[in-house]
């Protein structure tokens, strides 16, 4: 699906009712007041073992089942929080998750953007620190950091295992959504696998990201870079990208956010801390630069193959320039995001077929997928 994020505004697009969005850094807030709540005001303290309060009315107790999940939550908290920290790039902010102790941060490319260094500040402490850009990778919207000082105490965060995620299972979204630092949301995951399109207007990287986590977690412009937690204290994922809906004038679809999974991010960040720079992408690709074409109704009805990469895939496949792209490994081909998303689903090295148009006849080619 196609996106065009903005830096915090919502998208349209045509293939679902809520359009993906990109999270991306906001502006600093100012003068935050949250209104008193005259109820609470009114009632006074209260006996947690369900006793009466000063105004002599009864309330429920609560249960050990919640107080478990309550200290869960704490326990979590307290264990991973220090490890994210708010990124600063010019006069946009966003969130990072601290990868290790040497300093290094992993958030994403859209909150670093052009920038090569950056403001840092932890969640223990309010005064910021610098850091310089390591490496960049857009195609997967993410990034490494490294702070010029380490601070005493720094800590790096768990990294979960994306295989081991599961429908259902709650989870904790920390970071600096519009600029509140060390702010924290609850939810749960609500699907996996998803594969998200992001745009390339404004601050998007346009890449396309297969295996995304869903989540109910409230995701809102900062958190991008963030930390999506499980109650065992692991990072299951960097969050990314939010939902809106189009039909409520295009405002945040609410509980519909995605994270780049684990496994992503620790393949992506492994290799810019080992390396300085991605290696190896694990990444499928056919060799091309493609744009979409319309059929006679304005639709779109695949990719034409504007440029074919010598010695790739399409190219040792017979695949050449003029060509138009319909369908690859079966799954029908309208868009060049449609086309990304279902090369992000497969290997490099593994065979599949392209069906593709040339001079108003019909050819379907054996190809063995490059790397991107």
């Amino acid at each position: 699906m196609d996106v065009l994020p903005v830096r915090a505004l919502a998208r349209a697009s045509r293939p679902v009712a809520a359009v993906i969005v990109l999270v991306c850094c906001a502006a600093l807030l100012s003068g935050c007041h949250p209104a008193a709540d005259p109820q609470a005001a009114a009632s006074g303290s209260r006996d947690a073992s369900g006793g009466p309060d000063p105004a002599g009315v009864r309330r429920p107790a609560v249960s050990n089942s919640a107080n478990d999940l309550q200290n869960a939550y704490l326990r979590v908290i307290k264990t991973v929080l220090p490890s994210v920290v708010q990124i600063q790039s010019g006069n946009q902010l966003g969130s990072g998750v601290v990868y290790d102790d040497k300093g290094h941060v992993v958030t994403n490319a859209h909150v670093v953007g052009t920038g090569k260094t950056f403001r840092v500040t932890t969640a223990n402490s309010e005064a910021s620190l610098t850091a310089t850009l390591v490496s960049s990778y857009p195609d997967q919207d993410l990034a490494v950091v490294k702070l010029d000082k380490v601070p005493h105490g720094l800590r790096a965060a768990a990294f979960g295992e994306s295989g081991k995620v599961e429908v259902g299972q709650i989870v904790l979204a920390m970071g600096s959504p519009l600029g509140l630092s060390s702010s924290v949301t609850q939810g749960i995951v609500s699907a996996t696998g998803r594969t998200v399109s992001e745009g390339q207007s404004d601050s998007g990287t346009g890449a396309t990201i297969a295996g995304m986590v869903q989540t109910s977690a409230a995701i809102n412009p900062g958190n991008s870079g963030g930390a999506l937690v499980n109650l065992n204290g692991q990072v299951i994922g960097i969050p990314t990208l939010a939902a809106a809906d189009p039909q409520l004038g295009g405002s945040a679809a609410p509980g519909i956010g995605f994270a780049i999974p684990a496994s992503t991010v620790k393949t992506i960040a492994g290799q810019i801390v080992r390396y300085g720079k991605v290696v190896d992408s694990g990444r499928a690709a056919l060799g091309i630069t493609g744009r979409t074409v319309v059929d006679v109704n304005y639709e779109p009805a695949g990719v034409a193959v504007v440029d074919v990469k010598s010695g790739g895939a399409a190219a040792r496949a017979g695949i050449r320039s003029g060509d138009i792209i319909t369908k690859v490994g079966g799954k029908d081909i309208t868009t060049v995001t449609s086309l990304s998303e279902v090369l992000a689903a497969d290997r490099p090295g593994q065979r599949t077929t392209v069906t593709f148009s040339r001079d108003n006849s019909r050819k379907t080619v054996d190809v063995t997928l490059g790397e991107q």
